[in-house]
C-alpha cells in the first residue's frame, strides 16, 4: 500500500516485508525462477537500505528482520520465523502460567527452552506474528486515520474485531497515538482532563521534529526524530500486538537503554532493564522491591545517544504490566480502556517534562508556608503534642505547620474529634496566633455503622446515594481504621460529591480551622478483601479474576482493596481503581479553596497523572533505614518528572524506630526535600529533632536555616513549575544531558539549575565523594569556587552539615530566615551570586502574597529578574503588582571576585559599605537598602 511524503509529515512507502510476500513461491524445475527472484529481491534489499528514512537507529535490527523475510522462501511455517530470532529479540508469548511446547504452539508462538538465562521467555513471538490486517489507510491536514480487521483469534477471549489507529499531529514536539475499537465503545479515563488543541486555520501541515511511519500490512507504527532519523518507538513487526476485551499488549523497540519513570516503584533512578516488569495498579503497603505501590504513572522519558530527550505518555488507568527488556524494548500489558499514547520530543530533559505536564496539567502553586518544615506523628496525645511544640520551639527550630494523624478522631472517624482532643481547637487558634498552621489527616473511607442520624458524614451520603456500590446496587462494606468495624467509601466521581464534600469539610473547619488536608488511605486501602461479603454479589468473576492479572501484591485484583466489581458513576472501580484517590484529590482541593477561599494544601498518597495540578504527595510508609533514605532521593527527583514537584519521605522513617546518627543525616537531607516533613508511626519513640539530642537537633536547625534563607529561590521554581511546568528538584542529568556520567547518580540532586545537594547517606561518614560536571561551583559554607572537568571530588561533611554547591551562572534570591515564614517574610532579602567562566549569572524572583487564589490568572504578583555581566549588576522588574509588604535588598554576596573592586556604584552613587574577603574571594555588599521593584544598578572596576 502507498503513502504519500509531505514537506512536515512523512509517510511509509512500499515496505519491503509487503513486496517480498508478493514474490512467487521458488519453483523446482527452473533455475532462472530463482536467480529472478533473488536478483529482484537483492534490488529491492538495495533501495529499501538506501532509503535513510528506513534505517533504524541500531541498523543490525533492520537487517536481523530483513534476514527473517528473506529466509522464509517457500517455506511460510513458523518454525522458520523462530530460528533466526535471538535471545533478546524475544518477547513473551506465555506472561502467565507455566508453559509447555504444545501450550506455546496453539498460540501460534515460538518454542526454545534455554538454561543460558531463566528471564529469557521458552515461549515466544515469532517474527511475522499478526492477528489484524490493514484494511484501510487515510490521511488528512495533520492526521492519519487507519482501520484494520482481525484475522485470527487469540487465546484471550473477546477479541476487538475491527481497530481504528488516529495519529494526531499535534504540535511540533507532540503527537497522538490512539489505537481504538470504532465499533463500541471503551472505557476511556475521565481524567486528567487534556486540553483539545485546536491548530490554526491555515491548510500547511504542521511542520514537526517527528516523523511517523506505520506498517503496510498490520498494527504497527515508528516515531522517528527528524533532525537526525532516529527511531525512538517502533512497534512494528515485533512482540505480539493483542487487542482483546479484557487484555491488550503493545511491544516496542527502543533506542538506548537510559530510560527512567514508570512509577510508582521502589526503582533504581535509571530503570532496569533486564526483563524486569513494573506494575501499575494503586496500592497499600510499604514500598517495597518487585511491588506496585501507590500510584500510577505510565509515563517514561528516554535520553538518546545523542543526548536529546523523549517521553512517552500511555493515558491508561486500568491495571497493568511494563516489561522493559534488554533489547531495549519495552511491552506494554493492560487488563481493560484503550491504547492512548502520547510522544513529546523534547529535546532536553526538561523540555520533555514541560511538554509533559501541558498535556496533563502544570502543577498547582502551593502557599509560602506549605514551603516551610512540617512535624507530625502517629500516636500522640494532644498534651503530647503541646510538649513536642514546646520543645521545638525551645530549641529554635524553624518550623510552620503541626499535623494531626487520625489520633485525634473519635472511633478513628472523620469529621469527629476525640474526647481526647476536645482542646485542639484552642490549640489550633494558638498556633494561628503565633503565624504558624495546622493540618489533619483525612481518609476517603466513612464509618457505616454509627446509630442512625448520629453521623452526618454517613446519613448525608446515603441519603444522596454517593457511596460505591457493589454489583446489587447496596453501599459496598469494608473496613478501613473505623472502629466500628464497618466503611463505605465516597464516590468522587458522581458530580454530587462535591457538594457532600464541601458540606462536610465546611461544618468541620468551623469546628476545627485547619489549613490543610492530608488525604490517606486512598489506593483505596481496605483492611478486608473486597467487601465483608467478598464480592459475592458480582454476576461475573472476570472483573475480580480476569483471564490475565498483572503482577500485583497478593495475587488478586480485590486484595487489600474494594470490589472490582464495584459500581460507581464513571463506570466499574475494575477502570476506576488507579484513580480513586486522584479523584479524591481534586475534590478535596476544590472544596477545600471554597471554604478557607486561600490556596488549598492537599497532600495525597495515592496518585495518578495529574496530580500535581492538585496536591501534593509523600511517599508512603518508608522504614527507618539507609537505604530508604537514599532511596527518598530517586523518589523526590521522579515524582517531580511526573509533574508533582511538592514531594517529600517521612524524615527519619515512618516504620521501625531511627538512630541518632541516621535521623541527623536525615534531617539534613529532608531540609531540601520540595515538601519537608518528619512523621512515624505509633510503635515507634518519639523522633521530630530535639526528643533524639543535641546532634540531631543540631542538625536540623541548621539546615532548616539554609533552607528558609532560599525559600525565595525555592518559592521562585515552584511558580516556574506552575506555570511552565518544570520540575523542582531534578537530578543532574536534567542540567547535563550530555554527560552520561550523569544519568545513574541517584545519591545527589539539584534544587532548580543551580543548587546542588549531595547528602550523607552512610553510617560514619564525615567526608564524601560527590560528582561535579564540567562547570564552575562555589561551596555554599567556604564561598571557594572549583572549575570542575566532569570529576569526582572528596568534600568535608562535618556530623551535622550536609554538602551544597551554587553553580556558575546564577543568582539565587535569599532572605534573612525566622522562625517561621510568617516572620521570615517580614524580613529583608540578599541575593548570591555566582559568576560562569564568561563572569555572567542569571536569576529570578516571583512575589506575592504567598496564600490568594488566582494570583497569576489576576496578575497580583512581581516578577524580578536579575543580571550581572562582568562588573555590572541590574535588576529588571517584569511585574509590579504587589505592593503589600516591602521587598528590601540588603545585602549581596558575589563569589569567585578574584580582584579587590574599586570605585563601587550604586545607581550611580559611590558606594562605601562593601567588604571584600581575599580568602575567600567573595564581594559582600551591605546595608543597601534598595527596593527590589525599582530599577537598580550597580557596578565596579
Amino acid at each position: 500500500m502507498k503513502r504519500k511524503t509531505k514537506s512536515g509529515n512523512v509517510y511509509t512507502s512500499i515496505m519491503l516485508e509487503n513486496a517480498i510476500y508478493k514474490l512467487p513461491k521458488c519453483s523446482k524445475n527452473t533455475f532462472f525462477s530463482l536467480l529472478t527472484i533473488l536478483l529482484l529481491m537483492s534490488v529491492l534489499i538495495y533501495l529499501y537500505m538506501s532509503d535513510s528514512e528506513n534505517i533504524l537507529e541500531n541498523s543490525n535490527i533492520s537487517r536481523k528482520y530483513l534476514k527473517q523475510k528473506i529466509n522464509i522462501g517457500s517455506n511460510h511455517g513458523v518454525d522458520n520465523y523462530c530460528t533466526v530470532t535471538s535471545d533478546k529479540y524475544k518477547f513473551d508469548c506465555f506472561p502467565r502460567g507455566k508453559a509447555d511446547k504444545e501450550s506455546c504452539e496453539k498460540r501460534n508462538c515460538c518454542w526454545s527452552p534455554t538454561t543460558q538465562n531463566s528471564q529469557i521467555p521458552w515461549c515466544y513471538y515469532s517474527s511475522n506474528y499478526s492477528n489484524y490486517k490493514v484494511i484501510n489507510v487515510t490521511e488528512s491536514r495533520n492526521e492519519i486515520t487507519a482501520f484494520f480487521n482481525i484475522t485470527t483469534n487469540t487465546i484471550y477471549k473477546n477479541d476487538i474485531k475491527v481497530l481504528c489507529m488516529d495519529i494526531s499531529f499535534q504540535t511540533a514536539q507532540r503527537l497522538h497515538v490512539k489505537i481504538y475499537d470504532p465499533e463500541n465503545k471503551r472505557y476511556e479515563p475521565p481524567y486528567p482532563e487534556i486540553p483539545i488543541l485546536k491548530l490554526n486555520n491555515t491548510n500547511e501541515p504542521l511542520v514537526s521534529d517527528y516523523i511517523v511511519k506505520l506498517s503496510d500490512d498490520k498494527v504497527g507504527f515508528a516515531v522517528l526524530r527528524k533532525i537526525d532519523n532516529l527511531t525512538i518507538f517502533d512497534s512494528r513487526n515485533i512482540g505480539g500486538f493483542i487487542y482483546s476485551d479484557q487484555f491488550i499488549q503493545l511491544s516496542a523497540l527502543l533506542p538506548t537503554k537510559y530510560i527512567y519513570g514508570l512509577g510508582e516503584h521502589r526503582s533504581s533512578l535509571m530503570l532496569d532493564m533486564n526483563w524486569k516488569t513494573y506494575t501499575f495498579f494503586n496500592h497499600d503497603s510499604p514500598p517495597t522491591n518487585d511491588m506496585n505501590g501507590y500510584g500510577s504513572h505510565p509515563f517514561y522519558l528516554m535520553i538518546e545517544k545523542s543526548g536529546k530527550s523523549h517521553g512517552v505518555f500511555l493515558l491508561n488507568s486500568n491495571a497493568m504490566d511494563i516489561v522493559l527488556q534488554p533489547t531495549p524494548a519495552i511491552t506494554y500489558r493492560t487488563i481493560g480502556g484503550i491504547l492512548d499514547f502520547y510522544y513529546f520530543m523534547g529535546p532536553t530533559p526538561s523540555d520533555v517534562i514541560s511538554q509533559y505536564t501541558d498535556t496533563i496539567g502544570t502543577s498547582f502553586l502551593p502557599s509560602y508556608w506549605a514551603l516551610g518544615f512540617h512535624l507530625c506523628r502517629f500516636g500522640q496525645t494532644l498534651k503530647e503534642l503541646i510538649n513536642v511544640h514546646n520543645r521545638t520551639v525551645s530549641a529554635g527550630i524553624p518550623w510552620d505547620t503541626h499535623w494531626n494523624d487520625i489520633d485525634y478522631m473519635k472511633n478513628r472517624n472523620d469529621f469527629t474529634l476525640s474526647d481526647n482532643f476536645t482542646d485542639l481547637p484552642k490549640y489550633v487558634n494558638y498556633l494561628h496566633e503565633v503565624g504558624m498552621h495546622h493540618i489533619i489527616i483525612l481518609d476517603p473511607g466513612v464509618s457505616s455503622r454509627e446509630p442512625k442520624g448520629s453521623y452526618p458524614p454517613y446519613d448525608d451520603g446515603l441519603k444522596n446515594g454517593l457511596f460505591i456500590k457493589n454489583s446489587s446496587g447496596l453501599p459496598l462494606e469494608g473496613q478501613v481504621w473505623n472502629l466500628d468495624g464497618g466503611t463505605v467509601f465516597p464516590d468522587f466521581t458522581n458530580p454530587k460529591s462535591i457538594d457532600y464534600w464541601i458540606n462536610q469539610i465546611s461544618n468541620y473547619h468551623n469546628i476545627l480551622p485547619f489549613d490543610g488536608l492530608w488525604i490517606d488511605m486512598n489506593e483505596p486501602s481496605n483492611f478486608v478483601n473486597g467487601d465483608w461479603e467478598g464480592c459475592k454479589f458480582t454476576n461475573s468473576s472476570s472483573w475480580e479474576n480476569p483471564q490475565y492479572t498483572p503482577s500485583i501484591a497478593g495475587g488478586k485484583l480485590n486484595y487489600k482493596t474494594i470490589c472490582m466489581s464495584a459500581n460507581q458513576h464513571a463506570g466499574l472501580h475494575y477502570d476506576l481503581h488507579n484513580l480513586y484517590g486522584f479523584s479524591e484529590a481534586i475534590t478535596t482541593q476544590f472544596a477545600l479553596s471554597v471554604v478557607k477561599n486561600s490556596r488549598p494544601l492537599v497532600i495525597s498518597r495515592s496518585s495518578f497523572a495529574g496530580l500535581g495540578h492538585f496536591a501534593g504527595h509523600w511517599t508512603g510508609d518508608v522504614f527507618s533505614t539507609w537505604d530508604d533514605m537514599k532511596q527518598s532521593i530517586t523518589d523526590i527527583v521522579l515524582f517531580n518528572m511526573f509533574g508533582v514537584p511538592l514531594v517529600g519521605a517521612d524524615i527519619c522513617g515512618f516504620n521501625d524506630n531511627t538512630t541518632v546518627e541516621l535521623c541527623s543525616r536525615w534531617s539534613q537531607l529532608g531540609a531540601f526535600y520540595p515538601f519537608s516533613r518528619n512523621h512515624n508511626s505509633d510503635e515507634n519513640f518519639d523522633q521530630d529533632p530535639v526528643a533524639l539530642g543535641p546532634l540531631v537537633t543540631e542538625s536540623a536547625k541548621k539546615a532548616l536555616l539554609i533552607r528558609y534563607s532560599l525559600l525565595p529561590y525555592l518559592y521562585s521554581l515552584f511558580w516556574r513549575a506552575h506555570i511552565y511546568g518544570e520540575t523542582v528538584a531534578r537530578p543532574l542529568f536534567f542540567e547535563y544531558p550530555h554527560d552520561n556520567c550523569t544519568y545513574n547518580i541517584d545519591t545527589q540532586f539539584l534544587w532548580g539549575s543551580a543548587l546542588l545537594i549531595s547528602p550523607v547517606l552512610k553510617e560514619n561518614q564525615v567526608v564524601i565523594d560527590i560528582y561535579l560536571p564540567n562547570d564552575i561551583w562555589c561551596d555554599y559554607y567556604t564561598k571557594k569556587c572549583t572549575q570542575s572537568n566532569g570529576s569526582i571530588f572528596t568534600v568535608e561533611a562535618p556530623n551535622d552539615t550536609i554538602p551544597l554547591k551554587i553553580r556558575g551562572g546564577y543568582i539565587l534570591p535569599t532572605q534573612d530566615p525566622a522562625t517561621t515564614t510568617t516572620s521570615s517574610r517580614k524580613n529583608t532579602f540578599g541575593l548570591l551570586i555566582t559568576p560562569n567562566k564568561f563572569k555572567e549569572a542569571f536569576g529570578y524572583l516571583f512575589w506575592d502574597d504567598g496564600d490568594s487564589l488566582n494570583v497569576w490568572e489576576n496578575g497580583l504578583y512581581n516578577e524580578i529578574h536579575f543580571k550581572l555581566n562582568n562588573t555590572i549588576l541590574l535588576n529588571e522588574v517584569i511585574t509590579n503588582n504587589y505592593s503589600d509588604e516591602k521587598t528590601i535588598l540588603q545585602n549581596i554576596t558575589i563569589f569567585g571576585i578574584h580582584n579587590e573592586p574599586k570605585n563601587i556604584q550604586v545607581n550611580g552613587a559611590t558606594y562605601s559599605n562593601f567588604y571584600y574577603n581575599t580568602t575567600e574571594e567573595v564581594l559582600y555588599f551591605l546595608s543597601l537598602n534598595l527596593d527590589l521593584n525599582i530599577v537598580f544598578n550597580i557596578t565596579w572596576t
